[in-house]
């Protein structure tokens, strides 16, 4: 199964989930999940998506704390959910070197951001790892 592309489709998903308040992550999940269900990995998915959820805010403060000059709500809302993607992953998920999932979002701020996004989002990743690892 394709790993970039099943962060790409959490990313979305949690992008819409955000944009459209109210909104149910369940539902957003399965139809983002079926449209390229025989490449993604469903399981990662829905892992990443459920544990983002549960954890926003946390994962907010860490973004927060790594970024002082930036408030959250300056942040646009493609970048948040990059960051929130990968600082989930950093903190929670041990199977993915810290490196990939710095590079990954990267390329998604990339590919998906503003003009400053990568630079943004690689910066924010590498003081949260620096924090983990210290």
């Amino acid at each position: 199964m394709n790993r970039h592309l099943s962060r790409l489709i959490t990313m979305q998903t949690i992008y819409e989930w955000c944009f459209r308040a109210g909104s149910d992550l369940n539902e957003i999940t399965e139809r983002n999940i079926e449209e390229y269900k025989n490449d993604a990995d469903a399981i990662f998915i829905r892992s990443l998506v459920s544990g983002i959820a549960a954890d926003i805010s946390n994962l907010d403060e860490k973004i927060k704390q790594s970024a002082p000059e930036w408030p959250l709500e300056q942040i646009s809302l493609i970048d948040k959910s990059i960051l929130r993607l990968a600082v989930y992953e950093l903190t929670y998920l041990q199977e993915t070197p810290p490196k990939v999932v710095i590079n990954e979002a990267v390329e998604l701020s990339k590919q998906f951001g503003g003009d400053n996004s990568s630079k943004f989002v690689n910066g924010v990743l590498g003081t949260i790892f620096e924090q983990n690892n210290t």
